[in-house]
């Protein structure tokens, strides 16, 4: 394969590439959020149109597997929700309808279930999937396609460890008979089987190596520098004094339980955050991470079914949602897929204060300066008037950070925070999680699948596991 005089315009970034030869190799491709390595692969998967160019020996059929996409799939089920009229719960078409939707061979389906270890979803509604089981679903519902060109757009982003080391011998077996190009921001997701690496910048396709040329590549380590210049700056944005602690916990939660159609997801739990601690919670997909988050947001039915008290605040007593919202910070997946509203970026940041999807009340000025200093530290400052909608995964992630911060949260909610971010930006993040624990300009409730992202300051723990959890 061969991308030749290749020339795209997305809504805020132009991509070029001369040429560049891919012959039958795998490949991985790194760049910057918005540098257009997701169009690429929007265009090589024929659902994007450059303004020039052409590619020779295009492997077909191609298949794309990608967050964007996970997105669409939603969207597509939600479309489809009567539930408003039927009065009854819609989880979407299930696992099992999906993929028969895709291929009508009964052996390929049983071998890419087993492959994508999908036996215990079947009967499971797309919504009902953690971000790390959907993940394992879109794979599946290309590999049913039989693809000979497979485009992956951070496929390990949600998965848990178990599932990534999985994923890492599939992708081996697969590139057996199937050409792989690999979108990724992590070293760590590389396979055997990738022998090439090509570097996307502002300009386009910038410089190509081999495996062995990217690992030993010394700019890795002056990007860990600028990212730690830049998390100070970011978190001098905060307040510099630390907050006075309150007494009472910051959360707890006494016997709580879970279930989905008579289904347990855990029970038993006793658990609570009390003032100066930082918490990392770990565990498979599917296990309860997210659930819990949404208990102590109060954006999951089942807390007011549990005995929970947040911020002071006893769940079903009479509590404005508000006052406790106003004090916490979000950053999620569930989040990122609820913000499908058409909005600029600078809106995205400045709904932090007011705790809405999209913004619909007039900020002040000093509220704006604030949220156009927040996208300045991120290098955001040119896509201030861009729609949300029209930017990449990645860039749309560090607005929702933003948004998370702007208010200087008591309790800031962090599920997955850096799935999509490149290098550079998943190491400003990382380092301003870290002064910000360290400090205790706030406190973190954190979630993570990737050993490197966790924080030094994070001391205590709570391990999901398929026999309950542990507290540490």
């Amino acid at each position: 394969m061969r991308i030749c005089q290749l020339a795209l315009a997305g809504s805020q970034h132009k991509l070029a590439i001369k040429d560049w030869d891919l012959a039958s190799q795998h490949w991985a491709l790194f760049g910057s959020s918005g540098s257009g390595k997701s169009l690429l692969g929007e265009w090589l998967a024929g659902l994007y149109t450059a303004e020039q160019g052409w590619v020779e020996n295009l492997p077909e059929p191609v298949e794309l597997v990608s967050l964007a996409e996970q997105q669409r799939l939603l969207e597509l089920e939600l479309e489809q929700d009567d539930s408003d009229f039927s009065q009854v719960q819609e989880f979407g078409h299930s696992v099992a309808e999906l993929l028969h939707s895709q291929s009508d061979d009964p052996s390929l389906i049983t071998t890419v279930v087993g492959q994508c270890d999908l036996s215990p979803l079947l009967t499971r509604g797309f919504r009902q999937l953690s971000t790390g089981e959907s993940r394992r679903l879109m794979l599946a519902l290309a590999l049913l396609k039989s693809p000979r060109l497979l485009l992956l757009d951070e496929p390990f982003a949600g998965l848990d460890v178990e599932h990534q080391q999985q994923l890492m011998t599939l992708l081996e077996e697969v590139a057996k008979g199937c050409q792989l190009l690999l979108i990724t921001s992590r070293d760590e997701e590389l396979p055997e089987c990738i022998s090439h690496v090509a570097l996307l910048d502002e300009q386009g396709l910038s410089r190509t190596f081999s495996r062995q040329q990217w690992l030993n590549n010394p700019e890795r380590e002056q990007l860990t520098r600028l990212a730690q210049q830049q998390a100070k700056q970011l978190t001098e944005q905060l307040r510099s004094d630390a907050p006075e602690q309150a007494e009472q916990p910051l959360f707890s939660i006494r016997n709580g339980r879970v279930s989905y159609g008579g289904e347990e997801l855990f029970s038993g739990l006793d658990w609570q955050i009390n003032p100066g601690e930082n918490w990392q919670v770990s565990g498979p997909n599917g296990c309860g991470k997210s659930t819990l988050m949404s208990l102590i947001s109060g954006d999951h039915p089942q807390c007011y079914s549990n005995d929970i008290e947040v911020l002071g605040y006893r769940r079903g007593s009479g509590e404005s949602i508000w006052q406790i919202k106003e004090q916490l910070g979000i950053v999620s997946s569930a989040l990122h897929l609820q913000y499908r509203v058409s909005c600029k970026a600078i809106e995205v940041v400045l709904s932090g204060l007011f705790d809405s999807i999209g913004l619909y009340q007039a900020a002040s000025l000093p509220q704006q300066r604030l949220a156009m200093d927040w996208l300045a530290l991120l290098g955001m400052e040119e896509l201030a008037l861009l729609p949300f909608k029209e930017l990449s995964y990645g860039q749309q992630r560090l607005l929702l950070i933003a948004r998370a911060l702007i208010k200087q949260p008591r309790l800031l909610l962090l599920d997955e925070p850096c799935q999509g971010l490149d290098f550079l930006h998943r190491q400003v993040v990382l380092s301003a999680l870290e002064r910000i624990a360290e400090q205790q300009l706030c406190q973190l409730v954190y979630v993570t699948h990737h050993q490197e992202d966790c924080l030094p300051s994070v001391t205590h723990r709570l391990s999901f596991s398929e026999h309950g959890f542990e507290l540490v």
